[in-house]
C-alpha cells in the first residue's frame, strides 16, 4: 500500500480547471498545465489496504490500481507507467474520457470520498511521455500471419496494438481520413487534445502496424475478399447507427445528429476548413440527450458563440448521492453530473418530451415544442397542461445509438449474424459465426465505454491470437463479453 494513514490525513483534490472565461476562446483541454503532480503523490497515498482492491472489479481493464497508486505515491513513475500499460494500452485516453467506475468501487468511497484513481492515472501517462518512458514495442519474430482490422476507435487499436506486438502482420481499415474513430472526430479536442492519439499512432506504426484511411469494408473493399486475404478479421466499427427522433418537423433545416456537428469542429481543429459547415455561432441551441455525447455538444456550441444553449432529457433527473437500496455499492451509480461544459453555462431541463418542431418559411427550424413527462405504470406519459415551446435555431440529436452500421454492406457482405439489440452475434471468446472473424468495442457490446471498448478489443487480439497460433501466452487473458478482463 502507499500511505498507512493517507486515507485519514489527506483530503480529496481534483484536476484544476482553467477559468470559464478563459477556456469557452479557445479549444485546449479545460484543465491547468501541470496542475496535477504537485498533489498526486499525496493523492496517490490516499489509497488504503484495503484487502480486496473492489476497484479491480469495477475497471473492466482490470487495471491494477493500488499497486500503481503506491508506485505513484513513491514518486516511482516508471514502474506505475510499468504497471499502468500492463493491463492498458492508452491511459492517456481512459485517464481523460473515462467516466471512472473504478471510483464508484473504491473501497474508501463507502464513507469518504474516493481515491482521485483518474487523475493519478492520467498524471503517470502524461509523466511517461514527457520522460521518453514510452517507447515501441515491435516483436521479436513475426509469425506470417495476417490480420485486418475495421476500425480505428480505441477498440480497434487496442486489438492491433496486440496482434502485432505478438507478431502479426496487422492493418487496420479506417472509413474516414484520419485514425482515431470517435476519438478522433466524436470527442471535442477541449476534452482530449488529438496530439494524444498522433503520437500512439507513431508509436504502433513504429512498432510495425500498418494504417489504411479513407477505406470502408462493404463499400470500398468487398468484406468477402478482405476475409480471403487476411487470415483473420477483427470487426471494430463502432456501434454507428444513430437513434433518430421521428417527430413532425423533423426535416427542417438546421436540425442535425450530433455526429454529424461534433467531428466538423474537430476538422476545423485538424486546419480542414476554417469555420464549421453547421455552427452554433448566434443561435439558440437545444441539444436533445443527456449524456455525454449531449455534453460534447453543449461545450461546443458555448465555443462557437451560441446565443443560449438548452440540454433535454426525457428523463428525470438524478440524485446527487448514491441511493443505496437502489444502487449499491460497489455497482456504478447513476448520478446528477456536472461536467466542464455544463461549468461553461447553459440550461438542462429533465423530465421532458419533444412533441415537434417549428419552423420559418425558409424551411429552418426556429422552435421545439416539448411537453413535460412523468412515470405511470413504467411508461413515460406527457403531463397535460405542460406544453411549452422555446427557441431552436440548432438542435442537435444526441440520444445514443442502435447498433452496427447496416447501411455500408459489411454485415451482409460478411454473412454474420446480429442480435436482437442489433449488434453483431459473438460467443465468448468474440468469434461470429463466420470462422476468423471476430467482434470487440461497441459492434458487438453496443453503445458503452472506452475502458469497455480497451478490454474488449485486448480480449478479442487474445482469442485471435489463440485461433492462428493454438495458443497465446502473451497477450491479455480473453475477458468474456459480460465479464471484467484479468491478468495473467
Amino acid at each position: 500500500m502507499a500511505d498507512p494513514k493517507g486515507f485519514l490525513n489527506t483530503d480529496r483534490e481534483v484536476a484544476e480547471t482553467r477559468p470559464v472565461e478563459e477556456r469557452v476562446k479557445d479549444w485546449n483541454e479545460v484543465y491547468v498545465p501541470g496542475s496535477l503532480l504537485p498533489i498526486i503523490s499525496k493523492q496517490a497515498g490516499r489509497c488504503m489496504d484495503c484487502g480486496i482492491p473492489f476497484c479491480h472489479n469495477g475497471c473492466p481493464l482490470g487495471n491494477l490500481i493500488p499497486e500503481w497508486n503506491d508506485y505513484a505515491y513513491r514518486g516511482d513513475w516508471e514502474a506505475a507507467s510499468e504497471r499502468l500499460h500492463a493491463t492498458n494500452n492508452f491511459p492517456e485516453f481512459t485517464g481523460r474520457l473515462c467516466p471512472a467506475p473504478c471510483e464508484s468501487a473504491c473501497v474508501l468511497g463507502i464513507n469518504q470520498p474516493a481515491v482521485t484513481i483518474k487523475n493519478v492515472e492520467v498524471s503517470i501517462i502524461d509523466k511517461a511521455w514527457e520522460t521518453g518512458g514510452v517507447t515501441p514495442q515491435p516483436p521479436e519474430r513475426l509469425s506470417g500471419k495476417t490480420v485486418a482490422v475495421i476500425g480505428s476507435g480505441p477498440s480497434g487499436l487496442a486489438a492491433a496494438q496486440q496482434l502485432t506486438r505478438a507478431g502479426h502482420t496487422v492493418a487496420v481499415y479506417e472509413r474516414a481520413d484520419r485514425i482515431g474513430g470517435l476519438l478522433r472526430y466524436g470527442i471535442p479536442e477541449f476534452k482530449m487534445e488529438k496530439r494524444h492519439i498522433n503520437r500512439r499512432i507513431e508509436q504502433m506504426r513504429a512498432e510495425g502496424t500498418k494504417f489504411r484511411t479513407g477505406v470502408e469494408i462493404g463499400r470500398d473493399i468487398d468484406a468477402q475478399k478482405l476475409r480471403k486475404r487476411y487470415d483473420a478479421v477483427v470487426i471494430a466499427a463502432g456501434a454507428t447507427t444513430a437513434r433518430d427522433l421521428p417527430v413532425p418537423g423533423r426535416e427542417l433545416n438546421g436540425i442535425h445528429q450530433a455526429m454529424e456537428y461534433l467531428p466538423l469542429s474537430n476538422k476545423v481543429q485538424e486546419g480542414d476548413f476554417v469555420t464549421p459547415p453547421i455552427t452554433a455561432e448566434g443561435k439558440h441551441v437545444v441539444v436533445i440527450g443527456g449524456g455525454d455525447t449531449g455534453a460534447d455538444c453543449v461545450g461546443t456550441a458555448h465555443r462557437q458563440g451560441a446565443a443560449s444553449v438548452t440540454q433535454l432529457e426525457i428523463m428525470p433527473k438524478p440524485g446527487e448521492e448514491r441511493d443505496p437500496a437502489r444502487q449499491p455499492w460497489p455497482t456504478f451509480p447513476m448520478l446528477y453530473k456536472v461536467t466542464s461544459a455544463h461549468e461553461e453555462g447553459g440550461e438542462r431541463i429533465y423530465s421532458v418530451n419533444t412533441t415537434h418542431f417549428e419552423g420559418d418559411e425558409d424551411g429552418n427550424v426556429q422552435w421545439l415544442h416539448l411537453v413535460e413527462v412523468e412515470m405511470v405504470d413504467g411508461k413515460l406519459e406527457p403531463k397535460p397542461g405542460t406544453e411549452r415551446k422555446i427557441p431552436a435555431q440548432l438542435v442537435t440529436l444526441a440520444m445514443g445509438f442502435t447498433g452496427v452500421d447496416r447501411e455500408n454492406g459489411l454485415v451482409e457482405q460478411f454473412g454474420v449474424e446480429l442480435d436482437a439489440r442489433g449488434n453483431i452475434a459473438r460467443d465468448g471468446d468474440y468469434a461470429t459465426n463466420v470462422a476468423g472473424v471476430y467482434v470487440a468495442g461497441d459492434a458487438g457490446r453496443g453503445q458503452s465505454l472506452i475502458v469497455w471498448a480497451i478490454a474488449e478489443g485486448r480480449s478479442a487480439a487474445k482469442a485471435v491470437d489463440r485461433y492462428l497460433t493454438g495458443e497465446s501466452s502473451t497477450l491479455h487473458a480473453p475477458v468474456r463479453p459480460t465479464d471484467r478482463a484479468l491478468t495473467v
